[in-house]
């Protein structure tokens, strides 16, 4: 791995917040997975309802067709945090106000759009999501890293301050080495690339490939908010924090991009998952993880999870045997590299590591984004 310090390795991740600033995984889920490009739509009415509300805003309007008939339909666009990070609130648009939007319609046919333009009665834009409405919240950092009294390293923000990582330079599991063209939410430019993302068994190959074909439209997360577990919770735009309890031997990892969901490391000298009380047979979305030192890198190794989430985005398939060996390791004030090697023997042919980094956001706290009952 190049040195962070070097003019080369600080440009690739200059390029690398560039491009997540040009395309943020701004939407909770794939357009595609609801909507159709190849459907488009331009339609006019009045607001009925505005359902401010995460992970997705709606606006719902009628529109009266040549005949005189009059249809609701809903609008959808961005979550309220991005919305409201981009300068917008609940009362920008109000019911009665006369408004045209124009994108994709619903695959299923429903009076459903997804909002690619909305615009007032005098042709001005409303509720549009800045292109950096993410690497905007984080200025590059320069300094060494934070470190408590015997020099280990801080994950969290120093005494007096607050912050997080968010900003993940790679938003899919994808094998380290291996280069292949995708969105921010993973979904593949090519589905053919599927056997090339990492080492998969045949059937998990093809589950893989019918979730890429499907466009990701059964993605647990966006169906039932189930949590973003496994590598996934660090390939969020809503970024995570540590909760260092150095006295007791634990740490807190907050999520803010889903149900305000937390997993609890272990750090108190334990070396096995069985020392873990409670529910010991009970697999689970978070796993169990036993974390420890090595120099200045925190180890976490997880096991004992369930199947009934995607530990990644793009949906790679998963089966209970999984193991993670997750590495964190704060290089500087302003850089933590993650790395995750993936020991699947249920789904993939051999073990086999990813691996990014992630920015701190100084001086703010994490965001308050729930997944939230309108996602349908």
């Amino acid at each position: 791995m190049p040195s962070r310090a070097a003019p080369l390795g600080a440009c690739l991740a200059l390029a690398a917040l560039l491009a997540l600033a040009a395309h943020p995984a701004a939407a909770h889920h794939p357009v595609a997975a609801k909507f159709d490009d190849s459907k488009p739509a331009t339609l006019r009415g009045r607001i009925t309802a505005v359902d401010w509300a995460n992970p997705h805003v709606h606006v719902f309007f009628n529109v009266t067709d040549t005949e005189g008939a009059e249809t609701n339909w809903a609008v959808e666009l961005a979550s309220a945090v991005e919305l409201e990070w981009s300068g917008w609130q609940a009362s920008s648009l109000k019911p009665g106000e006369l408004i045209s939007v124009s994108g994709p319609t619903a695959r299923n046919g429903s009076h459903q759009l997804w909002g690619t333009r909305v615009e007032r009665s005098d042709g001005s834009a409303v509720l549009t999501v800045r292109d950096d409405v993410f690497a905007r919240r984080a200025a590059p950092l320069r300094g060494p890293t934070p470190r408590w009294p015997d020099n280990q390293p801080r994950l969290g923000p120093p005494p007096g301050e607050t912050g997080y990582w968010a900003l993940p330079e790679r938003t899919a599991l994808v094998e380290d080495g291996v280069v292949v063209a995708m969105d921010a939410h993973g979904l593949l430019a090519d589905a053919g690339d599927a056997g090339k993302v990492a080492p998969l068994q045949p059937w998990a190959h093809d589950l893989y490939l019918l979730r890429q074909r499907n466009f990701l439209k059964d993605d647990p997360l966006f169906l039932n908010c189930i949590p973003p577990s496994g590598p996934r919770q660090f390939q969020q735009p809503f970024g995570f924090q540590f909760v260092e309890e150095r006295a007791r031997g634990r740490i807190f990892l907050l999520h803010a991009g889903g149900n305000g969901n937390w997993r609890l490391l272990y750090a108190d000298g334990r070396r096995s998952v069985g020392q873990v009380t409670g529910n010991d047979d009970n697999p689970l979305f978070f796993g169990r993880s036993l974390a420890r030192w090595e120099g200045d890198t925190l180890v976490v190794q997880v096991s004992g999870f369930n199947e009934g989430f995607w530990f990644s985005n793009g949906g790679l398939p998963h089966t209970r045997l999984l193991t993670l060996t997750e590495r964190f390791t704060r290089s500087d004030l302003g850089t933590l590299h993650y790395e995750v090697t993936v020991d699947d023997p249920g789904a993939y042919t051999r073990p086999w590591t990813s691996s990014w980094d992630l920015h701190w956001v100084a001086g703010q706290e994490l965001p308050e984004y729930y997944c939230q009952d309108n996602r349908q």
